[in-house]
């Protein structure tokens, strides 16, 4: 009996991990991502409506990151993720029942209101229930499975999509893609959550610490409060973007980056899956990698910065292999920043940070996405990727500093003479 007992919060801890991977799976298995563009453009749209398109897609995420975050807190973060999937499968639906500008641009106004609506709710449900059952120690291992199978995702919906679009062209693609949003919404209600409800006067016990949960206005002051005046938590919350926002955007390019090496047209898909399997392999690495120390992320940062600029100098397809081992590096530091603000976070607004922590990865991507586009007016796609592999080595300065400021201070603090 005493074994059974100890063995049911290891028991609820892999049934949580299996929902979160079948969860992301689905949600990343859309066979609309290598196609949304060709249909773009047999609707007869121009180049510069694509992009329109694209930006709306984006700002509609930015200006929805936060309110959703805090709606995840507030009410229930389980309903949002069952609710995330859906919006995009009504703009599917619209994307191939009346395919024009107005009805593309209302798709990706949903889409990117379910992408928000999944931001923050999935990370603070997840670290939530773990630490609840004793296992918040897996956090890292569980969400970097979890990037990886949703990379895998991506890369198997590309792979299927051509001949489902031989089959039966652009309607039996947004059929599939549509069957996966449902399935994923479905999965969601599988996700465990213990939480007290907004509205009610109630107390949420978690890491020790009563937490009143409050309305709205409560959360979003709260969530505001932790960022600004919590040391560890700002620290955690910008280090998020810093690490995610400039790789996250670049490997829209790779494609381009492969174009320039000289290979075959049919040879760079095969190169960028090269690169996907690289992001992957960070996401399965993350769980060896939690207790890196601030020194030994700044390492890692400097490899990847070290191997993305050679990488992509070299100027030849077998320069793909160091790529894969930068974005290797960068899906794990990622990962690993998430981790670190997922444990710096104390009170009820845990949704809320980690959204603020995505409105600024996301703002981020922007300047990223604007600095690459001019720069492509003066230079080359390799040079362009080695330049953006220089924030990452000054970050890594940065934490290496840092690291040995909290080392000498840590020394001055037990050495006999210390304070």
């Amino acid at each position: 009996m005493t074994t059974s007992f100890h063995r049911a919060p290891e028991r609820r801890a892999k049934r949580l991990a299996a929902t979160l991977y079948v969860y992301t799976l689905l949600d990343e298995f859309v066979l609309f991502y290598p196609f949304y563009v060709l249909l773009f453009v047999d609707t007869g749209l121009s180049t510069a409506e694509i992009s329109s398109l694209l930006a709306i897609w984006s700002i509609t995420s930015v200006a929805l990151e936060v309110p959703s975050g805090v709606w995840a807190d507030a009410v229930s973060r389980r309903a949002l993720l069952a609710l995330a999937p859906l919006p995009a499968a009504v703009g599917f639906v619209l994307w191939v029942a009346a395919p024009s500008y107005w009805a593309f641009a209302a798709g990706f106004v949903l889409w990117g209101a379910g992408g928000a609506l999944q931001s923050g709710a999935l990370e603070a449900l997840v670290y939530t229930e773990l630490d609840r059952l004793g296992a918040a120690g897996r956090y890292a291992a569980v969400m970097g499975r979890a990037r990886a199978i949703g990379t895998g995702a991506v890369v198997v919906s590309m792979a299927v999509a051509t001949p489902v679009f031989t089959l039966g062209g652009y309607p039996l693609i947004a059929a599939g893609s549509i069957l996966a949003c449902v399935l994923a919404a479905v999965a969601a209600l599988g996700f465990p959550e213990h939480r007290a409800r907004a509205g009610q006067e109630a107390v949420q016990e978690q890491e020790g610490e009563a937490e009143p949960v409050g309305g709205y206005a409560a959360i979003l002051r709260e969530g505001l409060r932790a960022a600004r005046a919590d040391r560890p938590t700002r620290r955690a919350l910008l280090l998020v973007p810093a690490v995610t926002a400039v790789w996250g955007s670049l490997e829209e390019y790779t494609p381009l980056l492969a174009i320039g090496t000289g290979v075959a047209t049919h040879v760079v898909p095969l190169l960028v899956l090269l690169v996907s399997a690289g992001i992957a392999a960070g996401g399965v690495l993350a769980g060896a990698g939690r207790s890196l120390t601030d020194r030994k992320f700044a390492a890692l940062l400097t490899f990847g910065a070290l191997t993305l600029g050679a990488g992509a100098l070299s100027g030849v397809a077998a320069g793909f292999v160091a790529l894969a081992a930068a974005f290797c590096a960068f899906q794990l530091a990622t990962v690993l920043a998430d981790v670190r603000l997922q444990e710096s976070i104390t009170g009820p607004a845990r949704a809320t940070v980690t959204s603020l922590a995505g409105l600024g990865t996301e703002l981020a991507a922007l300047l990223v996405y604007g600095g690459y586009a001019a720069a492509s007016a003066l230079t080359g796609d390799a040079e362009i990727f080695t330049a953006f592999a220089v924030p990452y080595a000054v970050l890594a300065l940065v934490l290496f500093l840092g690291g040995s400021r909290s080392r000498r201070r840590a020394t001055a603090r037990t050495s006999p003479g210390g304070p």
